[in-house]
């Protein structure tokens, strides 16, 4: 064991990469392992394990400190601080324009925590490391997912029903008689030993999933990039750059850069000769603020552009690819609808759910062309308690910047739109209880908002009339994946035109959309006078030329 506990050590100490070949390695020309302990070598890891916490005993045993890293990052508090705003946010803190917030809806909502056991948020133990989920991220074998509504915890027993649950590994689904299907737990002890770097499918199991199915949240994260061509994304693409999510979230102690609370547009760190710095994440700190050929007139001005234009506004002209659809409508005030008095569910032409009694109205869209709007990377958003306008659209956040504000770029964006709930006489976003087997407050039990939203708002400290109402609200996510390859960036002609993807876009000059601007007619009458000019002279000099050789002087 204690050379067992040795090994964990050395394992703590480097960053992943090989050992170098010594005397005693093996000959040159062998395989050389890309690891630096091999798992199923250790005893404290090959079981049996009861539950998860057990399995992440064995782990702390040997990773001392991986505990106090996790308890301290964002993916386990879901609660960070903008350091713009001051708001607090996170998962723990803000209503969506999806499935609305997490307070009184924990078991289900925390089925994506990397933790076990949180089902209530006033009696979650943070400081608990036993609780911390080490698997869900670490996994190799495909065969570990979380149960929706077991507040993080995977099964532990066999479960029989009548769909199969999504996303769950195939070889642990048996097909009954009945045509129904049973979930085998995974088996935690080969789980255990099988453990490595996070791949696409880790990150995945919650980031494409989120909202309640797949790509239904962000509209640019979807199964569809388990495998995807490089037209979904040349980056993760085998046939591209085959890359998994922290090559480019380069991980620093657990913490992780890139939030959608708080943008970083671009990478202005000092980083380490040969390597991405492992704090910030931007397009240009592996593609420098000069991508483009500047020798080529093209690329200069491409360059150019790179100081008010996104990378991803070019790069990725769509979202939403490879299949997978996502939501762009969400309207909960029509939920609860019944047929002969159960609940039901209808489709839409292209074999979607266009309606549920639990959740109401949906739209969904694939291949989807963004909203552009000018960008300086902070977000803000209308927290419980805050004063909302329910005459108009309410933002559920809203994105800083503006075309004289420095700093900010066009940058793309899915704009989702909904109907949300609503206080009336306070007038503020309301939140509600819609998820609980136990009781009758939960929306998905009796369909009742009276109870669901009373409920909802006793779980989070702001007053509550009783009255409600629904109100139009938007709520922008940044488009930052599915990258195209560089053969279907957009042309100039794509926004340089009237009709355009930026057509929109207003508070400045656009060449090419704004063509009857003062300064375009300028332009065109300096530019005629120009050619007027050109034409005269090389008038004249004709003139001229044909007078001298008519006179003998040529």
């Amino acid at each position: 064991m204690l050379r067992q506990l040795l090994s964990a050590v050395l394992v703590l100490g480097l960053s992943g990469a090989a050992l170098a070949q010594s005397p005693s390695s093996p000959a040159a020309g062998a395989a050389i392992p890309e690891i630096t302990a091999d798992h199923a070598r250790f005893d404290s890891l090959k079981g049996p394990f009861k539950t998860g916490s057990d399995v992440t005993r064995a782990c702390l045993g040997c990773h001392t400190e991986a505990g106090k890293q996790i308890t301290r990052s964002i993916h386990w508090t879901w609660e960070t601080v903008n350091p713009t705003t001051g708001q607090t946010l996170g998962k723990k803190n803000v209503l969506n324009a999806f499935c609305g917030n997490l307070a009184t809806n924990e078991p289900r909502c925390t089925s994506c925590h990397i933790g076990y056991g949180w089902e209530r948020t006033a009696s979650f133990d943070f400081t608990d490391e036993t609780r911390i989920d080490c698997l869900v991220c670490h996994d190799t074998t495909g065969d570990y997912v979380k149960w929706p509504t077991e507040a993080g915890h995977p099964l532990y027993a066999p479960r029989t029903q009548a769909s199969r649950m999504v996303p769950y590994a195939d070889a642990l689904i048996v097909e009954q008689a009945d045509g129904k299907l049973t979930h085998l737990p995974p088996d935690l002890a080969k789980v255990a030993v099988n453990v490595g770097r996070p791949t696409r499918e880790n990150c995945g199991n919650c980031h494409f999933y989120g909202g309640g199915g797949d790509n239904v949240k962000h509209g640019d994260l979807s199964s569809a990039l388990l495998d995807p061509s490089p037209h979904v994304d040349v980056h993760m693409s085998p046939d591209g750059g085959d890359m998994v999510c922290v090559d480019c979230h380069v991980g620093d102690r657990h913490e992780w850069p890139g939030s959608r609370y708080h943008g970083t547009l671009t990478d202005t760190s000092e980083q380490r000769p040969g390597m991405r710095n492992v704090r910030v994440l931007a397009c240009d700190s592996c593609h420098t603020s000069t991508p483009h050929e500047a020798l080529s007139l093209k690329g200069a001005k491409l360059n150019d552009h790179v100081a008010r234009v996104a990378c991803q506004t070019c790069h990725i002209p769509e979202f939403a690819k490879g299949g997978v659809a996502t939501k762009t409508w969400w309207d909960w005030s029509t939920a609860g609808k019944l047929k002969d008095g159960l609940p039901y569910a209808e489709e839409d032409e292209n074999g979607r759910i266009a309606y549920l009694t639990i959740k109401g109205d949906f739209r969904w869209a694939e291949d989807v062309t963004p909203d552009y709007a000018f960008w300086n990377g902070v977000v803000e958003y209308t927290l419980l308690g805050e004063k909302i306008d329910p005459s108009g659209l309410v933002g559920v956040n809203r994105i800083g910047g503006g075309p004289d504000q420095p700093g900010s770029v066009i940058f793309p964006f899915k704009r989702m739109l909904g109907k949300q709930a609503y206080d009336k006489v306070n007038e503020n976003l309301i939140q509600s209880n819609v998820y609980g087997p136990e009781g009758d407050t939960a929306f998905w039990s009796n369909y009742d908002w009276d109870k669901a939203l009373k409920a909802g708002m006793e779980g989070s400290g702001v007053p509550y009339s009783g009255e409600f109402g629904f109100v139009e609200t938007e709520m922008w996510w940044p488009t930052t994946h599915m990258v195209a390859p560089a053969s279907e960036a957009l042309e100039c002609g794509a926004c340089h035109a009237r009709d355009g993807r930026l057509a929109n876009l207003a508070g400045f000059y656009l060449p090419g959309r704004d063509r009857f601007a003062l300064t375009d007619r300028i332009g065109l009458w300096l530019l005629a006078l120009t050619l007027g000019g050109v034409g005269l002279h090389a008038g004249l000099r004709i003139a001229l030329g044909r007078r001298r050789r008519d006179r003998g002087e040529g």
